[in-house]
């Protein structure tokens, strides 16, 4: 009889799931595999600043040990739910002073004293016991790979925000050498209007040119302090308390690259997917533990000890009581509560099948998604650069002109907005590759180990330091000063 376990023994959710991705890669179904939220895959970016930002983030940030203390309380109610394998065991020792009546001998006092041991043990009949340990054990395993979701989520929204905040600075430079750029062309339009060969509105534009980029050099302010101040969060600061600067010296992003022979097994590695696969089982066994209700159950007990009416002689042979017994339980009518317990509980495993079935398309749409993000971001990032060059080109150009008086100073500044707009865009674009090869990195379940044949890292240059000005002299500084990209 002990061999007889009500409900259905799991087998994991089948998928239907397309062979390969749209993009190419040798992909196969997912399953869920060892989780390894150890692994530090942002060192592949190259930053040592990113690197120290993870290492405060994994020892203080208040979502990671929140997560630590959920695996915690699950790893204690696995244990519990294991202690009724066994049986309970207790003692009791009392000492009682009681008065009778008799209709011969009227009142009488006496004690009474008893001291022994009791055992108790419910036989797992109905596997009721092994469904709860099952339970018991998959939530476990649900909770150290939501455990191992927060740390990835916590490090990909860390160095999304890192890099941002680096891209930001970048813009910030860009502008702050545009607009040491445009002051220079204000003052050679001021000169050259004092001199009558400019027009007053070419002063006019000068001026608002000027101080439109200034008034963007500002506003990359506020964007920056909320990055600086989700980082602070993430790490455990107060923001306040924590500030990030750097040298000026550009930022040269290691991008690892993704061609298309990365391992199909690093979507099995996705906390979320081994999670959800997880609460699944301990659906299954909830459906077990409910029919077992349905059945009585058998308890088996026995005591032990010695009872007397004098202290002194407690512990003579006399003094000892035993008793064995069996109980068997259950429940004739409960209005149908047990059955629609158990209906409860097969509706509650068909919804986390269809919630595991859910994130694993959803995991593949995320690596989709973000592999043709990096491809396309890459395509157009080439484009980009030659519209850079082009626009750079044009204001030198425009610029020449306008000093051989062959061209209007409208033509100057619609030249170096250009310009700058197609700067901006190039560093823009950069920062989005950054941001979408992280995006890959948690879709995929936290990169790829050192010496897989994946990570062919390239450097992503973001900025060059100098432009086509920083040549000349300041009797020349009327051509543009926005950067090369």
């Amino acid at each position: 009889m002990s061999g007889c376990a009500v409900g259905p023994d799991y087998v994991r959710p089948k998928i239907d799931v397309p062979a390969a991705f749209k993009e190419q890669g040798p992909w196969k179904t997912a399953e869920p595999g060892q989780i390894d939220s150890n692994h530090r895959w942002w060192e592949a970016y190259g930053d040592p600043i990113l690197n120290d930002l993870m290492d405060q983030a994994a020892a203080a940030n208040q979502n990671i040990r929140f997560a630590e203390a959920q695996y915690r309380q699950a790893q204690a109610a696995a244990q519990a739910a294991r202690a009724s394998f066994w049986p309970a065991i207790g003692y009791q020792a009392g000492a009682q002073r009681a008065q009778t009546n008799s209709n011969t001998s009227g009142p009488k006092l006496a004690d009474t004293y008893t001291v022994g041991l009791n055992a108790s043990w419910e036989a797992d009949v109905w596997g009721r016991v092994r469904r709860t340990v099952e339970a018991g054990d998959a939530g476990s395993q649900a909770s150290i790979a939501q455990l191992a979701a927060a740390r990835l989520s916590i490090q990909a929204t860390l160095a999304q925000d890192y890099l941002q905040l680096r891209v930001t600075d970048l813009l910030k430079e860009l502008y702050a050498r545009t607009v040491a750029g445009y002051v220079r062309s204000l003052a050679l339009t001021t000169n050259q209007y004092k001199a009558g060969v400019a027009l007053r509105s070419d002063v006019a534009q000068a001026q608002t040119q000027l101080l439109t980029a200034q008034a963007q050099l500002i506003d990359l302010d506020a964007t920056r302090n909320q990055l600086e101040h989700a980082i602070a969060i993430l790490t455990g600061q107060s923001p306040a308390a924590f500030t990030l600067s750097f040298a000026p010296a550009p930022l040269q992003a290691t991008l690892p690259q993704i061609p298309t022979g990365v391992p199909s097994d690093l979507l099995e590695r996705r906390p979320d997917i081994a999670s959800a696969e997880r609460l699944a089982a301990a659906a299954n066994a909830n459906i077990g533990v409910a029919k077992a209700a349905l059945f009585p159950a058998l308890t088996l007990s026995a005591s032990g000890g010695y009872s007397n009416l004098a202290f002194a002689q407690m512990f003579d042979t006399p003094s000892r009581v035993w008793s064995l017994g069996a109980a068997l339980a259950g429940t004739l009518f409960d209005g149908g509560l047990r059955t629609a317990r158990t209906a409860q509980a097969v509706a509650a495993y068909d919804a986390s099948v269809a919630q595991y079935k859910q994130t694993v398309l959803g995991g593949f749409q995320e690596v989709e998604d973000n592999l043709s993000t990096l491809r396309v971001l890459d395509q157009e990032s080439v484009v980009q650069a030659q519209a850079v060059e082009a626009a750079q080109l044009a204001e030198r150009l425009a610029l020449s002109q306008y000093r051989a008086g062959t061209a209007t100073y409208l033509v100057v500044v619609t030249t170096q907005a250009a310009s700058l707009a197609a700067q901006r865009t190039a560093v823009q674009l950069a920062g989005r590759q950054l941001v979408a090869s992280v995006a890959l990195i948690k879709a995929v379940g936290g990169g790829w180990r050192v010496g897989d044949a994946v990570p062919a890292s390239a450097t992503v240059p973001l900025a060059r330091n100098g432009n086509a000005d920083d040549a000349l002299d300041s009797n020349k500084a009327g051509r543009s000063a926005g950067p090369a990209n």
